[in-house]
């Protein structure tokens, strides 16, 4: 008899089911093309193939090229001129020949008819100091750039080459096949420029100081190859000034001469120390390789000061050896004072080191080296084991950059020597940053050129990290999501996707550095959790250091190693300018009645179910603003009358059944909606009448069948008195007055956080 019941009750869906269809028939829009947000990214991403695999890791036919470099310098220091002689070997291990290659010129920029200065809006300021005028309409700007003398192949012959602005093209008397090698040396000089009133930012130049000394920082200071690979073939972007380097791992062999009195740092292990130190100097350093709790000045601030009086004509020549780096770095001043520590990671001893003149002091003297040692534990852990045998940070007015082992940091004293929190943290933070570029794009040799945040913003979220476990109130401005708000509620018009190449992005710092650094962060503490995400991150790291990766190995690596599908995420926060936006768009309590009302028979029957017999249901739930609860309805429920769950659970269970089962009182039907395009999951924290409050994690998923508004029902033991989404302002939410309900206790926190 149940079974013919039940069969009828199917046979009775069915038909209301098909009539629903048929009226519905006449109603129907033209069909669409896929537009879920949680489509898979085939578009989006190249396609996998023998060289960079589906999973991430590079493929087995996976090469590259490498470029080995013996350079000799010499540094006139009245000049401010460098001179330069250097040979190249480049080994080709691409599977087809080249015919030509590429070299870049960044000191390009620098010429008086570098395009750099044509390719910004300009226009006229009613009111200006005379300086600046005097430089845009009167000067005729720094006479810099490479002056290249000769090109010559390994038999003293001269080899045809172009310079196209910031790169030169070498042609090759017959091509290059797979597995050739070819040497050829070039000669050149250049004009130093002072860094702090180029123009064009520069990386490298010198810093002037009062007394006539200089400090100089030497970057891009050769020409150096390109990258060629399976993606791109020739990465021969022009060089305007913003997006960094493509370079070629090798080995360096580099010889220095300066100023007898000048004291040098540089990428590499110094070879000839007995040579340039004093022997005091070399017993303290002996001493800082076996000191790994605090700095030993190596080269004091009583000996810097005596050779800051004098200006040496006698010449030293400092020699370096480097392997497997991209690039090559250095600095020199007679003005330098020199503290190194050892830093003990995994099996690596390298040396933490700072170099810097007196204005930096004590600030430097006190700091600087504890944190490159901090940096390198920190980003090992993430990472993995710092390999190179030391790490620079260089005190540099005005800069932060980088290159392998040794970079340049801003922030000393001012002149009355105090050091202001915002100073000190400041000097902080872009030594952590600077250094930890060493671990990206230094070895996890990523292409700058075209992927900014792929070094950029990876080093922005490591450096949140080791910030926050350098001090656990350091105050950082990249990496929590709150940060990015102000950026994410912009102007559309002037942002872009973190996939965009650098120089077409108008706020650089926040599409480069914060958004990535954030996403990632969002990644760590609310997606994917601290253990999924660090050991995915980590696996990126370990398969592409000392290699090249392009964003769909980084993509394709955090969900292989993770399980984690992600291209929601990279398709919304990294391809789009989506922003976050979740608000409660209403909320509904409901009560228990164990009779069936108008409303509920109707609801009922609409679905072709019956309410009454065995087939019915035994409990029925009135929402709040039901026409069954209302006073004027003759035929409704008081709402004490509807409250008997416990009467109809005590029927039902006996009192030792009831000890196990939950005990809910009220029910809510919370309808979530989504103002912002970007998906992310739903925080949801309850608080209730007594004081207490729990927190609900809803996947992003939830939304995966409707990106405009999701449904959650709540069962509780306490009556909810306030609801807030994101209550830790942790998914980038732009507009938290729709995050609470009742709504009218909505209020901004970014607003507050402004305030304070």
């Amino acid at each position: 008899m149940k079974k013919s019941i039940s069969l009828a009750f199917l046979v009775l869906g069915s038909i209301t089911f098909a009539q629903e269809v048929k009226k519905e028939e006449s109603k129907r829009e033209p069909g669409h093309y896929d537009k879920n947000k949680f489509s898979q990214m085939y578009n989006e991403m190249a396609t996998p193939n023998m060289y960079r695999s589906a999973s991430g890791a590079p493929g087995p036919a996976y090469y590259q090229q490498k470029a080995d470099y013996k350079i000799n310098l010499e540094l006139d220091d009245k000049l401010a001129r460098l001179y330069g002689n250097e040979t190249i070997t480049y080994y080709n291990n691409a599977p087809e020949s080249l015919e030509y290659l590429w070299l870049q010129l960044d000191q390009n920029i620098e010429r008086r008819d570098n395009q750099t200065q044509l390719i910004d809006n300009k226009t006229i300021f009613p009111a200006t100091n005379g300086s600046n005028f005097a430089k845009t309409y009167l000067e005729s700007g720094f006479d810099g750039g490479f002056n290249i003398e000769y090109v010559k192949d390994s038999k003293g012959n001269a080899m045809k080459y172009t310079i196209n602005q910031t790169m030169m093209r070498i042609d090759l008397p017959q091509p290059l096949k797979k597995g050739e090698k070819v040497s050829f040396s070039i000669k050149w000089w250049y004009n130093i420029v002072n860094y702090q009133g180029s123009a064009n930012n520069g990386r490298s130049g010198y810093e002037q100081f009062p007394d006539g000394n200089r400090l100089y920082v030497m970057a891009q200071f050769y020409p150096r190859m390109c990258v060629y690979n399976d993606v791109e073939g020739w990465q021969n972007m022009q060089f305007w000034g913003r997006s960094e380097f493509a370079l070629a791992f090798g080995n360096y062999d580099v010889s220095i001469t300066v100023p007898a009195d000048h004291i040098i740092e540089g990428t590499g292990t110094l070879q000839n120390r007995a040579e340039v130190y004093t022997a005091e100097q070399v017993k303290r350093w002996e001493l800082a390789e076996k000191t790994f709790d605090k700095p030993v000045v190596i080269v004091t601030q009583e000996e810097a000061t005596a050779k800051e009086k004098g200006f040496s004509n006698e010449k030293k020549t400092w020699k370096f050896k480097a392997e497997n780096v991209r690039d090559f770095g250095f600095s020199t001043s007679r003005k330098f004072i020199l503290d190194a520590m050892a830093v003990q990671i995994g099996n690596n001893k390298p040396m933490a080191i700072s170099i810097y003149p007196k204005e930096a002091n004590p600030l430097w003297g006190d700091l600087s080296t504890k944190a490159v040692a901090h940096t390198l534990r920190t980003y090992s852990k993430y990472t993995f084991d710092y390999p190179y045998p030391k790490a620079v940070s260089v005190s540099a007015e005005d800069q932060g950059m980088e290159y392998p082992m040794i970079c340049w940091n801003f922030g000393r004293p001012d002149e009355t020597g105090k050091v202001s929190d915002r100073v000190k943290y400041g000097m902080l933070g872009v030594i952590i940053h600077e250094v930890g570029h060493n671990f990206f794009p230094m070895i996890v040799n990523s292409d700058e050129r075209q992927w900014t945040w792929m070094d950029e913003g990876l080093n922005t979220f490591l450096e949140y990290l080791t910030e926050i476990e350098w001090e656990a109130t350091f105050p950082v401005d990249r990496g929590p999501a709150r940060l990015i708000v102000p950026y994410m509620k912009g102007n559309q018009q002037y942002l872009e996707p973190i996939m965009s190449q650098g120089d077409v992005v108008y706020n650089f710092g926040a599409n480069a550095y914060g958004k990535p650094a954030t996403g990632l962060n969002i990644l760590r503490e609310t997606i994917m959790g601290h253990e999924l995400f660090d050991h995915a991150f980590k696996t990126y790291a370990n398969r592409w250091k000392f290699k090249h990766p392009t964003p769909e190995d980084f993509f394709r690596t955090m969900e292989d190693a993770s399980a984690v599908d992600l291209d929601w995420f990279w398709k919304g926060w990294f391809y789009s300018t989506d922003y976050v936006d979740i608000g409660i768009k209403s909320v509904k309590q409901y009560y228990v009645s164990e009779s069936a009302t108008k409303e509920n028979k109707e609801s009922f029957n609409r679905r072709g179910r019956r309410v009454s017999g065995d087939q019915g249901p035994s409990l029925y739930l009135l929402a709040e603003d039901s026409s069954d609860l209302k006073a004027e309805n003759k035929k409704g429920f008081k709402i004490e009358e509807v409250q008997s769950l416990n009467e109809y659970l005590n029927k039902k269970y006996t009192a030792e059944e009831r000890k196990a089962l939950k005990n809910p009182q009220y029910f809510y039907e919370v309808e979530f909606d989504k103002p912002g395009g970007m998906i992310m999951p739903i925080i949801a924290e309850l608080q209730f009448e007594d004081g207490t409050s729990e927190v609900h994690k809803f996947p992003a998923q939830i939304w995966r069948r409707n990106n405009e508004v999701a449904k959650r029902v709540f069962a509780t033991e306490k009556k909810v008195v306030k609801i807030v989404v994101d209550p830790k302002l942790e998914t980038a939410d732009i507009d938290t007055t729709n995050n609470t309900w009742p709504k009218q206790e909505a209020a901004s926190k970014f607003d507050q956080i402004e305030k304070k």
